[in-house]
């Protein structure tokens, strides 16, 4: 037998159907095992003849299982071209994060808890990890928001790309990659927590303050007054989150709490 070669389990089986289901995911388990364990970004699958053959399954049962790893973005597949293993990405789970505040506005207190919990570690990281290059690219996010001030989206574009920098400075792959995943339900954030803020009296100013605050701790190599800048911006962003969704949607008073949730 191939060393690759799934064994049918249909044969002689009365459960039809779910053998086949056990081979379909057998195919889909060794699929996985080829794109994460043996074959590096950018590089091409197999064909599927070829994939069938060393399985000993169809063509067919191959496409399903390549399509699911398309689906959960492992792998790219375009016409005319065999599977291509994608470079590790958030999108999944960025698609994930956005239907559940699209679906309910509420969620981005969920979101925030999300933020809390990756956040105060990443700035404490960030403090004792973050090089030249890192604190450069802060600095240049602090500096854009600074300069569009006056424009809401250009200025959470420019929020965004601050804490997507302060990230990349913890050093963790994993964690940038989580913040990365949160961008588009965080620019619904801080639409919304900007507008709270200014109902609440604050300014555009405060909350860059807020992050400077965070990039001067950084700097400092202070983890602890990093982690406690980003804690205190996050707590502001609960209390201006819930002012925000109060003007349209009032929230049962038995929810407030420390300004996250």
């Amino acid at each position: 037998m191939h060393p690759w070669r799934v064994r049918n389990t249909r044969a002689g089986d009365p459960a039809k159907g779910g053998a086949t289901q056990s081979l379909a995911a057998s195919v889909l388990r060794r699929l996985e095992d080829m794109v994460l364990g043996e074959l590096t970004p950018g590089a091409e699958l197999p064909s599927e003849t070829e994939l069938a053959g060393q399985l000993g399954v169809s063509r067919l049962t191959v496409r399903e299982a390549t399509r699911s790893l398309q689906a959960r973005g492992l792998v790219e597949i375009r016409q005319g071209r065999r599977p291509v293993v994608t470079h590790p990405n958030a999108g999944p789970i960025g698609d994930f994060f956005e239907a559940a505040v699209r679906r309910d506005p509420r969620r981005l207190l969920d979101l925030l808890e999300v933020r809390r919990a990756l956040e105060v570690h990443i700035a404490s990281l960030a403090a004792v990890h973050a090089g030249r290059a890192a604190i450069a690219a802060m600095e240049m996010a602090l500096d854009s928001m600074r300069d569009v001030a006056h424009d809401p989206v250009a200025i959470h574009e420019a929020d965004i790309h601050f804490h997507e920098s302060l990230a990349v400075a913890a050093g963790n792959q994993l964690l940038s990659f989580l913040i990365e995943a949160m961008a588009e339900p965080l620019r619904t954030s801080f639409m919304r927590s900007l507008r709270g803020h200014l109902a609440r009296g604050g300014t555009v100013e405060d909350v860059i303050e807020q992050h400077a605050w965070i990039l001067d701790r950084v700097r400092a190599r202070d983890a602890k007054g990093a982690a406690a800048a980003m804690l205190s911006h996050l707590e502001q962003t609960g209390q201006d989150l819930r002012t925000a969704l109060a003007l349209s949607d009032p929230i049962p008073s038995d929810s407030e709490g420390d300004g996250v949730r």
